[in-house]
């Protein structure tokens, strides 16, 4: 008999001191806690210590969970309101209600870790609304789940149900008799019977169905999520706010959207006030850089040349491409530039500034290079007249109603028909006498043949009536002679008019005669 009665006797004991300690612990009275603890030890029974739900915030959380299996290729994302006291068993069987999916087919996985049943929300780091859960369903193969399981579950389920939601329940004193004071546990007659089931409501009247209240906000198009008018992107997800959206006009925010709206307004001041501040350093920084011919590179690089690391200061930054070289590399590519502009030596558009060059040469290199850049731009200027002065650099780029070259740097007056200097002679005369000086003269001699060169080549032409030698230098093929000033074709090289003057076709050129061209290549001459 004492068999039967030990037992039962150790185990009412333990709940009275498990339910001292839990009194003690909550109370903060840890010698207590510690007396009881011991005495419980003694018993060695498997005894559970866990926390209240009233402990924890009691807030609603929004977690945003990501739901996958091992057939989907992306998860989708789910919101479901739980607490942060909530354990992982808990959440499994919420999720089950709601969605269907069996608890043995679910993992968590939250902040990296794989949840077990035990853990609570709160210890996996879920506080606030927005904390975000990955669920991932197994097959049903994956967790030998069978049929008649997954049935067992669902009556299971709804047997926990009907229990959770009976009004009624018999609750029975801790023990027996009022005045000694003793405890006692009940008889076991009493533990038997079983509580009075709930009595059967009675149906009651169908009300009209009452259309739900409208909300006012925005859904969001990636995960559904209903938003307050005045937000800008998804709470959950993140997703901007539809651009057709308007916010309705008699809508009014809460405090906690006014206060939102507040922190929006001041961080969007605060980015303005940084943006301008940026720009006025930028503007006193280029202020700055404007007035150093060269402007050095402020940050540790290589040269793209040389490829030696050149510390802050000791490099050139150009400023057309802001690329970066050294002193010595970038002045070889000056000195060595055949071009009258210096391109960047990394291989871009970009060209040198004057600035740049004249500061990176000294005065001699840079007058080279300048006599260099003058001597590029004559050879490729294509109406180009250089002084016929013996060591004169001057020259010219000459139009076609201008015959003569007034060089300001020998005070000489060119002819450029004659490609001459003949002061105090016409183009004539000048000529006429070349001709004689030839026959002694190595210079004169070279003149002729130069002129006779113009002729051979079609670049010159001797005028029909004076004899001299004219050049057409651009436009049409209208010429007019210095001397006689008769005006000549010069593609048929004879006088457009005879001796009548204009309208006189006698002389040679027979130019829109009938509505006809003088010659194939007639380029208005008339």
């Amino acid at each position: 008999m004492a068999s039967e009665v030990t037992p039962q006797v150790t185990l009412t004991e333990a709940e009275e001191l498990a339910l001292s300690l839990g009194e003690a612990l909550s109370s903060g009275d840890g010698q207590e806690s510690a007396k009881l603890c011991q005495r419980l030890s003694q018993l060695c029974l498997p005894v559970s210590v866990s926390i209240k739900s009233q402990a924890y915030p009691q807030d609603s959380i929004r977690l945003w969970v990501g739901v996958e299996d091992a057939q989907s290729e992306t998860y989708i994302p789910v919101t479901v309101v739980v607490s942060s006291d909530m354990t992982i068993a808990q959440l499994k069987e919420k999720f089950s209600h709601d969605y269907g999916f069996t608890p043995s087919l679910q993992r968590w996985v939250i902040g990296k870790r794989l949840a077990q049943d035990r853990d609570t929300l709160y210890s996996h780091g879920v506080r606030q609304t927005g904390d975000k859960a990955f669920l991932f369903i197994l097959s049903a193969h994956a967790a030998h789940l069978t049929r008649q399981q997954h049935n067992q579950d669902q009556e299971q389920q709804r047997i926990e149900g009907i229990v959770e939601s009976m009004e009624v329940m018999q609750l029975f004193p801790r023990g027996l008799g009022g005045g000694g004071g003793e405890k006692m546990a009940p008889p076991p007659e009493t533990q038997l019977i079983p509580p009075p089931l709930p009595p059967k409501p009675k149906p009651a009247k169908p009300t009209p169905a009452v259309p739900p209240k409208p909300q006012l906000g925005w859904e969001c198009t990636q995960c559904t999520f209903l938003n307050k008018p005045t937000r800008p992107g998804c709470e959950m997800c993140g997703e901007e706010r539809p651009e057709q959206y308007e916010v309705p006009g008699v809508y009014q925010p809460d405090q906690q959207e006014i206060l939102r709206i507040q922190q929006e307004e001041l961080a969007m001041l605060q980015y303005e006030q940084a943006q301008q501040e940026e720009r006025e350093r930028n503007y006193l920084y280029l202020l700055a850089t404007e007035e150093q011919n060269l402007i050095p590179n402020t940050t540790e690089t290589d040269c793209p040349i040389c490829f030696s690391t050149l510390e802050p200061g000791d490099g050139i930054v150009l400023r057309e491409c802001l690329h970066s070289f050294c002193r010595e590399c970038l002045k070889g590519t000056i000195v060595n530039s055949q071009d009258a502009e210096v391109s960047c030596p990394d291989n871009c558009d970009s060209k040198l500034l004057d600035r740049e060059i004249k500061a990176l040469l000294t005065e001699e290199e840079h007058q080279r290079f300048l006599e260099l850049r003058l001597s590029i731009a004559e050879s490729r200027s294509e109406h180009s007249f250089h002084c016929q002065t013996p060591n004169c650099q001057g020259w010219c780029v000459y139009e076609d109603d201008v015959n003569e070259f007034h060089c300001e740097i020998c005070d000489n007056i060119n002819c450029i028909l004659c490609r001459a200097i003949h002061t105090d002679m016409n183009c004539k005369d000048y000529q006429d006498d070349l001709r004689i000086r030839a026959e002694n003269d190595q210079a004169a001699q070279q003149t002729k043949q130069m002129l006779e060169s113009l002729l051979q080549n079609g670049e010159a032409m001797k005028c029909p009536r004076c004899d001299i030698i004219v050049q057409k230098k651009d436009g049409c093929d209208w010429i007019c002679c210095l001397m006689c000033k008769i005006e000549i074709c010069w593609v048929t090289k004879q006088a457009r008019w005879g001796p009548k003057g204009h309208g006189d076709t006698s002389g040679g050129c027979r130019c829109r005669l009938n509505n006809q061209p003088c010659h194939p290549n007639c380029q208005n001459c008339h």
